[in-house]
């Protein structure tokens, strides 16, 4: 892949760069850091190794990163956050290594050269975590370093065909009035993000920001348009796709039975998800054809990995969603190198950024607090 330029950046929690690859043109990473040794080797396949730090956050000093960025991008551990997850919050140890890049961050304001925007990146599942209070304490942490702290809600949907909310935190040194509004707007200052806002203290209510991005243009794909059709894929027997079909729902299989009866062809997405009913434990697949794939997930479980259903008038024949086609639901090219290995890949996609998103909010937000011209050319 093509060396990226323009307005330097830090790169924490790095993965596979997928945050890299939506900031440029208008952010070019000096300096990444991960603490996983396969994402690490992932980064440094699609971008080279001289950004890259391979370590423990908690392990880094100012005198690791070169210059002054004017971003600092920190996609930090969900999985003490997130709904599917045990929700321990900001003090447990994966999700609570914000707490090393505020340390870092710390160390760089005393150094006069702290990026001048901050943007974190997190599952929704942080606004009502704990009540609200991690969110409070992670606003609370930011405030007191001099920034200006904001949030907004994008789905990736919103650019992607999948359904993967996500809350982006950004922090500048000043908030400029033509990048803020006087209070919250659709699409993407949510009603959960609204509600824990008015429970802010008064003075980190007052000093919040209600940062300004316009609504996208309206997505112009579905699934079905990035899917693969070159015959390569391995498709599940009959005997698997009926036993996919025996797992739903009645209600559910009576929608795929009535598309099966209209003679059209439609593609779904497919979770298998574990449901309580009568007080069992139940596993359900259940479908949506709503032309979006659910949110993609690492695969630490067989329930984790997401299958297609294709209806093909009396037809219907099921499979695995590719690495590659996971890839492109995220807004990754096609030329980004993916591991070899299928599980690698696949986890290396869902506990990614979609680099769409992060186009728009640096296109719209991150490069103009930047000061980047909106004249330079975009990839």
């Amino acid at each position: 892949m093509t060396r990226d330029s323009g307005a330097p950046f830090y790169e924490f929690f790095a993965g596979g760069g997928f945050a890299r690859l939506g900031l440029a043109p208008d952010f070019g990473c000096v300096f990444a850091n991960d603490i996983e040794p396969a994402k690490a080797r992932a980064y440094i396949a699609a971008f080279g190794a001289e950004a890259m730090h391979v370590g423990d956050i908690w392990k880094l000093t100012p005198s690791n990163l070169p210059g002054q960025a004017a971003l600092g991008w920190a996609s930090f551990p969900c999985q003490d956050l997130s709904l599917a997850g045990a929700r321990r919050g900001l003090a447990a140890p994966r999700s609570g290594a914000f707490w090393g890049f505020h340390r870092l961050i710390e160390k760089l304001s005393a150094e006069k050269r702290a990026p001048g925007i901050l943007a974190l990146e997190n599952v929704c599942g942080l606004l009502s975590s704990h009540g609200g209070a991690d969110f409070t304490a992670l606003v609370h942490a930011l405030d007191d370093l001099g920034y200006r702290v904001g949030a907004l809600e994008i789905d990736a949907a919103h650019f992607v065909p999948q359904s993967r909310p996500r809350l982006f935190i950004v922090a500048a040194r000043s908030a400029p009035p033509s990048l803020t509004s006087a209070g919250p707007s659709e699409p993407f200052h949510s009603q959960a993000l609204r509600n824990v806002v008015a429970r802010l203290p008064d003075t980190l209510r007052k000093h919040f920001v209600w940062w300004r991005l316009p609504a996208p243009p309206k997505r112009n794909t579905q699934l079905a348009d990035l899917l693969d059709d070159d015959g390569n894929v391995a498709w599940n027997s009959n005997a698997q796709t009926e036993r996919l079909l025996s797992q739903m729902s009645a209600l559910q299989r009576a929608r795929v039975d009535a598309l099966r009866e209209s003679g059209k062809h439609e593609v779904g997405a497919v979770f298998r998800r574990i449901r309580v009913e009568h007080g069992e434990r139940v596993q359900r697949a259940e479908a949506r054809f709503d032309g979006l794939a659910g949110c993609l997930r690492t695969p630490t479980g067989g329930s984790s990995r997401q299958l297609l259903l294709f209806i093909e008038g009396k037809q219907t024949r099921s499979r695995l969603l590719s690495q590659r086609e996971a890839a492109r639901l995220m807004g990754a090219p096609d030329h980004y190198p993916l591991p070899d290995n299928q599980t690698a890949a696949l986890h290396l996609v869902g506990d990614a950024v979609s680099p769409s998103a992060v186009r728009w909010l640096s296109q719209h937000l991150l490069a103009p607090l930047a000061g980047v011209s909106a004249a330079r050319k975009r990839a």
